[in-house]
């Protein structure tokens, strides 16, 4: 008897956990709560009040517009297309990067696309086979 009663408690813990780690924090956050993220990654690139302001308009704006994109494809009917939702976010992010160009200076650019940017994407875990 108390072997069952493990054992189910075992289950149940299990569940859970595996329930909790399928759920991304990132997919959960709000706009606001991901501008906040990303503006705190951009404190290496020492930009003046002027070009902060600018930067958490546009990606204030690509976030907006990522979630609005997200909606739109969902009430188009169940899962949305991939491909169709691969392309919007690359649209997304090439506008959003030629209006941080304008911005940054050539050296922030760059750090912003080899270093910040890759380390804002989700992550994917598991072993999946390459």
């Amino acid at each position: 008897m108390k072997k069952k009663i493990l054992l189910a408690i075992a289950t149940i813990f299990i569940s859970f956990a595996t329930v909790h780690a399928q759920t991304g924090s990132y997919q959960h956050q709000t706009v606001q709560e991901k501008v906040a993220n990303t503006m705190s990654k951009l404190a290496d690139l020492k930009l003046d009040a002027a070009t902060t302001t600018k930067a958490d308009s546009i990606f204030t704006d690509f976030y907006t517009a990522q979630q609005k994109a997200m909606q739109d494809m969902m009430a188009a009917g169940g899962q949305p297309d991939r491909d169709a939702m691969r392309q919007k976010r690359q649209q997304l992010a090439d506008e959003r990067d030629a209006k941080l160009k304008a911005i940054f200076t050539d050296d922030q650019y760059n750090k912003w696309k080899n270093d910040i940017e890759p380390a804002l994407r989700p992550q994917r875990g598991g072993n999946r086979p390459s």
